[in-house]
């Protein structure tokens, strides 16, 4: 749309905000979930917005976000809180004026630097040669970004060509300092990929990723975290299913329990994905391997109502949409699907508050299979693990077989 108007003589004038901008926004708001309080809360920051705006002539095809903080920072006594919320909502609203192309949407800003080339080729190679999810990426892109930024900075270093082992391990003395081992393994894993990427590429003429030294984490020195089967029942019937958001959490903890769905593949689930008349749901799992699992009838029903009944309208192909506005999109994250299970365990008297709570029915339906005499090799296929030795866990859950192989604690003179 044009951002002038033209008077009765013909002349040109520039567009500028008014109340059907603002009505709009709200009646947009509104279609997407948003409560009556709210928009009461956000109608006059953008009334003062908009004639704050108009006072100082700026128009539709100028308006930027420098504005908004122009605007929210007018008194020097206001309060950040309000502040922070001003802001927020005049990011709602220039994303909605952009979306109906009253704002022009600004062009995509690339930093020309040679670290930022290199890291969105090592990102591109992530994606596309390794097959790595954008979860992993997001893992692994800002520890590389801050190693390729401290290079620059602190040591000078502008090409790997100059890179050598001493700088790569000082970097990880610095950084690892007073940090969690899981932060640590993380970081390493993550110079480990980047170093044999620069190698791969000739970008140095070492592997230096041989200079980084592993950080060993016992990934089975515990007994995983699971529920009996009475106590996942109890979970599932827990859920009030005479509510919207009852039906969804229904839905994806059935997944999550029958069939032994990672947080991340609940959350990536698409309409497409469950096919109806083949009784089956495609999964995209880690690697982007897809799977076929079977569409059980209790899972089935639950997705059924939920679509049915409470997903509503949504240009998302997701699944699960998020419930609280704006509610026509999907879910956050692994982190959404954490936060139902742990609300599910809490209605169900079972408060397990600890990292990655979807995986305990991952962990029950494995220890359930295996008291049932399944297989090292069965739970594998099941559970869709690509080596056999991350099942081998599970064996530790079997303690009444332990009991009959574990020899007699020595003992030193008389018995007791």
């Amino acid at each position: 749309m044009s951002d002038t108007i033209f008077t009765s003589e013909g002349c040109a004038r520039p567009k500028l905000l008014d109340a059907t901008h603002a009505a709009a926004f709200l009646e947009h708001l509104r279609s997407i979930g948003y409560a009556e309080n709210t928009l009461r809360k956000k109608r006059p920051v953008t009334a003062s917005f908009i004639r704050w705006a108009g006072r100082r002539k700026i128009t539709i095809g100028t308006l930027h976000e420098s504005h908004f903080a122009a605007f929210a920072t007018r008194s020097p006594r206001r309060r950040k809180r309000r502040v922070v919320f001003e802001q927020g909502v005049l990011q709602l609203f220039i994303g909605y004026l952009r979306s109906t192309a009253e704002v022009p949407t600004p062009p995509l800003l690339v930093d020309p630097s040679p670290a930022s080339h290199l890291l969105r080729r090592y990102v591109d190679y992530l994606r596309d040669e390794k097959g790595l999810s954008e979860r992993s990426i997001c893992i692994y892109a800002p520890r590389v970004s801050g190693f390729l930024t401290e290079l620059t900075t602190k040591y000078g270093i502008a090409s790997p060509v100059k890179l050598d082992a001493k700088v790569i391990q000082e970097f990880l003395l610095d950084r690892t300092r007073d940090r969690s081992c899981e932060y640590t393994r993380l970081l390493a894993a993550s110079l480990r990929s980047f170093l044999g990427f620069l190698f791969l590429r000739e970008e140095t003429a070492i592997d230096f990723s041989f200079s980084v030294p592993m950080v060993k984490r016992w990934r089975q020195a515990t007994v995983p975290t699971f529920l009996s089967p009475e106590d996942v029942e109890r979970v599932l019937s827990a859920t009030n299913r005479t509510i919207p958001c009852g039906r969804r959490d229904h839905a994806i903890l059935l997944l999550l329990a029958r069939l032994g769905l990672r947080a991340g593949e609940i959350v990536t689930l698409e309409l497409g994905d469950i096919r109806w008349r083949a009784h089956e749901i495609i999964v995209h799992g880690k690697g982007r391997i897809q799977d076929r699992l079977p569409l059980l009838a209790d899972i089935g029903k639950a997705l059924a109502l939920y679509l049915h009944k409470d997903r509503g309208d949504s240009a998302s192909r997701r699944v699960f949409l998020r419930m609280k506005a704006p509610r026509r999109e999907g879910l956050a994250g692994p982190a959404a699907v954490g936060g139902i299970v742990r609300s599910a365990l809490t209605r169900a008297g079972m408060c397990r508050t600890s990292r990655g709570a979807a995986h305990i029915f991952r962990h029950s339906l494995a220890t359930r299979m295996i008291r049932y005499g399944a297989s090292i090799a069965e739970i594998s296929e099941v559970l869709r693990h690509r080596s056999q030795g991350t099942t081998s866990i599970y064996a530790k859950v079997d303690f009444e077989s332990l009991r009959e192989v574990a020899r007699p604690w020595p003992c030193t003179g008389a018995e007791r």
